[in-house]
């Protein structure tokens, strides 16, 4: 059965859309924000189509404009080097991959994939600077399971050398963990911000405090977004959304806040299934919206 052809958006000369933004190799010198797309999914817990999510979301960021009040994402230079092949399969590649975007860029953005695409993001991105990086999360879970899968990479990027005093994760909900994982998590010396202290907190002001936290040896800060922080309402297509999670705008506020921060490198977009999403594609739209967030609050710093 062939696909229903794709509806046209109108076109206004005034009303200019984002995401038509060029190859990265065809842009010669330095970027302010790169986009890699890593579409992990092959090790997940929960059966997924998080590869397909990349290309969903490049398709999506066509729904908005590049404008924000006081914010023109035009003046940045922003370029788009595509898809890495097999990060499951060859993980060191997917991290060279990050790490020569990286160089060329104030920020980079790599759009999941699963959780485990947080792995070679965040070591690629900080390179030789691991000894004093900083983590962010916001995330349901601890993600400290054994072995390697999405439900692994706080672990494993401590295990590489990541200090566990410098890892902030924010969101994290009850009866989506385990009392071993929140003993884990205590262990690493890893500060929790769970769910109902957001309740509490604005999460623009939790935000503040985790970089200041994350960022305290001076090194580079690596933001972790795994959208099934929020409540499933808004985010069907995340597999392990629970209800009670965060609102979209709360999740909009940490992303361009965490992007602010000089101290900010990378960011990942994380366990989103455009396969599975809503019909009206809330899910993959508040992803996209992510990537533009992250431009805003770059071109503010």
């Amino acid at each position: 059965m062939t696909a229903a052809p794709r509806p046209e958006l109108p076109h206004d000369a005034l009303w200019p859309r984002a995401g038509d933004w060029p190859a990265a190799a065809s842009v010669h010198g330095d970027l302010d924000l790169a986009l890699l797309g890593i579409p992990s999914h092959r090790t997940s817990l929960s059966a997924t189509r998080a590869d397909t999510t990349p290309a969903a979301i490049r398709d999506a960021l066509r729904r908005y404009s590049p404008f924000a009040h006081g914010t023109d994402l035009e003046l940045l230079t922003i370029a788009d080097a595509g898809d890495i092949d097999d990060p499951d399969g060859d993980e060191d590649a997917a991290r060279e991959a990050v790490a020569d975007l990286a160089g060329r860029s104030r920020l980079l953005v790599a759009l999941g994939g699963d959780n485990a695409a947080t792995v070679p993001a965040a070591l690629g991105a900080w390179g030789s600077e691991l000894s004093t990086a900083g983590l962010i999360t916001l995330d349901a879970h601890y993600d400290l399971r054994d072995g390697r899968s999405n439900g692994s990479p706080v672990r494993r990027l401590v295990e590489a050398g990541l200090d566990g005093s410098r890892v902030v994760q924010i969101g994290i909900q009850d009866f989506a963990n385990s009392r071993a994982y929140a003993e884990r998590a205590a262990d690493l010396g890893i500060t929790v911000v769970g769910r109902d202290e957001l309740l509490r907190r604005p999460i623009d002001l939790v935000m503040s405090e985790a970089l200041e936290l994350a960022g305290a040896a001076g090194g580079p800060v690596h933001l972790d977004v795994d959208v099934d922080v929020c409540d499933r309402s808004v985010a069907p297509g995340c597999p392990a959304s629970t209800p009670g999670g965060i609102a979209a705008h709360e999740l909009s506020m940490a992303v361009r806040t965490a992007a602010r921060h000089p101290s900010l490198r990378s960011l990942d977009i994380v366990e989103v299934d455009a396969a599975a999403d809503s019909p009206d594609g809330r899910t993959v739209r508040l992803a996209a919206l992510c990537v533009l967030e992250a431009a805003a609050g770059l071109a503010a710093r």
